[in-house]
């Protein structure tokens, strides 16, 4: 049994977003510590198999903590010790926002599932560029960037530039959130001409690697018209996927009535199956989310397409090891299907 084990009970007690600062928090106290050492030195996996190269970064290991999770890049340190190969903060807004009335975050432990209308709380894209700027982390570090709630939608391109140029210097790469359920109208932007007009504008402030994160409930001629922004424009790479209003009819939770954007297993599939469309209409690198919890998971996205995937529920669920055993599993899966790294997998299920 994990420690991890002995203290779930007692953080599932909890109300889902109070467990999650009482996580940051220990985490956060941890940051720098010989305690962080001590962990990175055990949760590492380091294998020359596990190595990634995308959009102009190198990953250590395909498997990176989801937009979300670490909203304000107060631990991105902490999370890069518990052995994951990128980490992506966020969502950033140009406005400190505190977001939408609690509760607003609920665990669906019957279907290993969450929904979240957080609303991107965040403290602005001013104080956490700050905060970027005097982190050290030994990982790629993505930049998740929204829309502010009061910001007009055709006023939306201004509001993500800024965002971007308070953050830029703290970013490894960037990741344009057109795609979050719980800012009024901003799937709206997912459009063909806000779209162009919010990346264009960022590529022109010089963002770089810029990527797009795309919905898990876009119709597939919406996805393909995405994409075609993507393809013109040059664009780095796509994120498949954010969060889903959808409600599948397995969920078995009374919470699964809550509205918000729903994370975790029973969207697992979706996601994979997003993110093979996406890898067969783009030859840009694919980040896969969206139910990933084990190594079976991971692999079955990098098989679709994805060149590293992320996480967010899982970690919640499974707990701070959930990297080193998904990236040991990965080498086995690797060895028994004849790969000899992971990027050799990337796409061998697409026809």
């Amino acid at each position: 049994m994990s420690l991890y084990d002995v203290v779930k009970p007692l953080l599932f007690a909890l109300p889902a977003e109070q467990a999650h600062r009482l996580g940051h928090l220990a985490l956060r106290t941890s940051q720098g510590t010989r305690l962080a050492a001590v962990a990175a030195d055990r949760l590492a996996v380091t294998d020359p198999r596990l190595e990634v190269t995308a959009f102009g970064q190198s990953f250590a290991n395909p498997v990176g903590v989801a937009a979300g999770f670490d909203k304000n890049a107060e631990i991105p340190a902490a999370l890069a010790a518990l052995g994951f190969g990128h980490v992506e903060v966020g969502g950033v807004t140009a406005e400190r926002q505190p977001g939408n009335p609690k509760p607003r975050m609920f665990r669906l432990r019957e279907d290993r599932a969450i929904i979240n209308r957080l609303g991107f709380n965040n403290h602005g894209a001013d104080a956490i560029g700050a905060r970027l700027d005097d982190t050290e982390v030994d990982a790629p570090v993505g930049v998740n960037i929204g829309k502010s709630k009061s910001t007009p939608l055709a006023e939306a391109a201004d509001d993500y530039r800024y965002s971007f140029e308070r953050t830029r210097a703290g970013g490894d790469y960037f990741v344009v959130n057109v795609s979050s359920p719980n800012t009024p109208g901003l799937r709206e932007l997912q459009n063909r001409e806000p779209l162009e007009q919010i990346l264009s504008t960022l590529q022109d402030a010089g963002a770089s690697p810029l990527l797009l994160k795309l919905s898990p409930d876009l119709a597939p001629e919406a996805v393909e018209s995405a994409l075609d922004v993507v393809n013109d424009l040059g664009l780095d790479g796509v994120v498949a996927t954010n969060t889903s209003v959808d409600r599948p009819a397995s969920l078995s939770s009374p919470k699964s009535v809550q509205e918000g954007g729903l994370s975790g297993a029973p969207i697992e599939d979706e996601a994979t199956a997003m993110i093979r469309f996406v890898a067969e209409r783009t030859d840009v690198p694919v980040v896969g989310v969206g139910g990933v919890a084990d190594a079976a998971g991971a692999y079955e996205k990098i098989r679709a397409g994805a060149s590293v995937v992320q996480l967010y529920t899982a970690l919640v669920y499974e707990g701070p090891t959930i990297a080193r055993d998904i990236n040991r599993e990965l080498l086995r899966l690797l060895e028994r299907d004849g790969f000899d790294s992971v990027e050799a997998a990337v796409g061998a299920d697409l026809s």
